[in-house]
This record gives structure tokens, sequence and C-alpha cells, in this order.
């Protein structure tokens, strides 16, 4: 009988540890997911797990947080832009992070379940699957889902309505949602890493990439909700508040996709060999 040490958080587990034809075997959730950590034996590779599916998500990343960096700066110095061109910046920034959020929970839906024995990929693609079970699905589609909400608040700002209410209802309502999805999908991708509910890992490269994310998805929650529109004046420096925290927010997004595609040219160098007994440690050791 095999032994298996496993760790997480709740009902879902993220961390598996047994010894498989005289080896010591890692299992990470994240690692499996993204085909960053390839499983002893495994020969078949799909697409959604090579180093440079990961490259091209985190670069999609990068391209969005940098225009919603430039929209938010665009909102806080004087220029000659109009608000309506500096809207355009902001929902250009929001196609490609709907674009690497779809990306993301393509990889996770399309993930397999975990076995012992050498993965093969699934037989049918699936679009958006069904996978609650797993942490990395529920933080990936929540994201995706965060991203298309952004779509409809960045587009619905271009051509703001002239009432309060309805500004607050077609910008500011689904800018809410989105940060509150974001929120969670962060929380969630943080507590996949951590295998636990917390954790302090900062010489991991993937905790750095969680928790920077999850930072920036702190900062878009207050930029959400400084956003609101009150019915009479408001002080001046709330907007200022928010674009500020947006900014902040964009900014650890950007940090977190390059540190995604640091890790994911690491991968390609190390040629995506399954790693030899040791090389992964074990997470206990870094838990606070």
């Amino acid at each position: 009988m095999m032994h298996m040490k496993t760790m997480g958080a709740g009902r879902f587990v993220t961390f598996r540890s047994y010894h498989r034809d005289g080896r010591h075997v890692f299992w990470r959730a994240r690692q499996h997911r993204k085909g960053l950590l390839r499983h002893p034996g495994q020969r078949v590779v799909p697409f959604w797990q090579l180093p440079a599916y990961n490259w091209w998500t985190g670069l999609s990343f990068s391209i969005g947080s940098c225009l919603f960096a430039l929209g938010s700066i665009l909102s806080l110095v004087p220029n000659p832009l109009s608000a309506f061109q500096i809207a355009i910046v902001f929902f250009m920034g929001s196609i490609p992070f709907t674009t690497a959020g779809f990306l993301q929970n393509f990889q996770a839906a399309n993930g397999t379940d975990f076995s012992p024995d050498p993965a093969t990929p699934p037989k049918r693609l699936r679009i958006l699957g069904w996978r609650p079970h797993e942490l990395g699905w529920l933080s990936t589609v929540t994201q995706f889902a965060g991203t298309v909400a952004f779509n409809f608040n960045t587009g619905d700002a271009i051509h703001p309505a002239s009432e309060w209410y309805m500004q607050d209802l077609t910008i500011w309502v689904p800018g809410m949602i989105g940060s509150v999805l974001f929120l969670v999908s962060g929380y969630l991708a943080f507590v996949e890493t951590s295998h636990g509910w917390w954790s302090w890992k900062p010489r991991d490269l993937d905790w750095n990439i969680v928790f920077i994310n999850f930072l920036g998805c702190v900062f878009f929650m207050v930029a959400g909700i400084a956003a609101f529109v009150p019915k009479g004046k408001e002080p001046g420096w709330i907007p200022d508040l928010a674009n500020f925290h947006l900014l902040l927010g964009a900014v650890c997004f950007l940090i977190g996709a390059v540190l995604m595609m640091v890790e994911s040219r690491r991968t390609e160098i190390l040629g995506q060999q399954p790693q030899p007994a040791g090389t992964v440690p074990d997470p206990v050791s870094n838990r606070a």
C-alpha cells in the first residue's frame, strides 16, 4: 500500500507526497495544472501545459496591467487627453485581461485529476469546465468572470450616462462585481499555493506570484469602493484615491505577470523534466 501525505485547506487537497519506483514524488496542484512540474513517466504534454502557453498568458496579463496603469496615471496627472480617450485606454486594458483570464480558466478546465500513474490529457476539450472540487478551477473561473465584468465597467465608462444613479448602475456595479470576483480569485490562488488558509514563503517564486496578485486584488477592491458616484458633489480626493489604488493594483498585477513569465521561462530551460527527490521542498518547512 502506498503511503501518501496530503495537505490543503478544508476539503481541497493541493499537496501530495509519496514514493513511487524508488523516487520521492512531490505533487502540487498549481504546478500540476500548469505543467510546471511533470509527473514521473508522463510523455504526452497538452499544449495548455507547455511553458509557452503560460508565458503568453503572462504576457497578456502584463499588457492589460500596463494599460490599466497608464490609464490610472493619466487620470491622476494633468495631460491633454480627454476623459473619453482615457476611458478607451482602460477599455483596451480590459481586453488582454479577459484574454489571459480565459486562457487560465481553459487550462484549469482541461486539467487532469491526481493519479499516481502518468497523467493523460482529457479526450474532449472543455471551454469553461466544471471542476468545483479544485481550487485552481474555482480561482480561474472567478477571475475570468471578473475580467468580463471589467469589460462592461470600462466599456460603459467610455460614454457614461448623465445621471449619477445610472453611472453607478452601469459603471460602478460591474466594477464592484469584478473587484469582488478578483478578490475571491486571488485568495483562492493564494490558498492553493499555500496548501492552507495562510502561509509565509517569500523564498518561493510561485508564492510570490500569487501573493503579489492577491495584493493587487485588494487594491482593486479599494479602488472599486471609492469609485462610487454619489448624488451630490464629492471631494476631489476620492476619485484620486480610486485611481491611485487602481494604479497600485495594476503595478502588482504587472509584477505578478512578469514573474509568471520568468517562471515559465525557467521551466522551459529546465526542459520540464520530472524533478528528482529532494529538489521540491516540503511546504511544511516553509509555512509560518
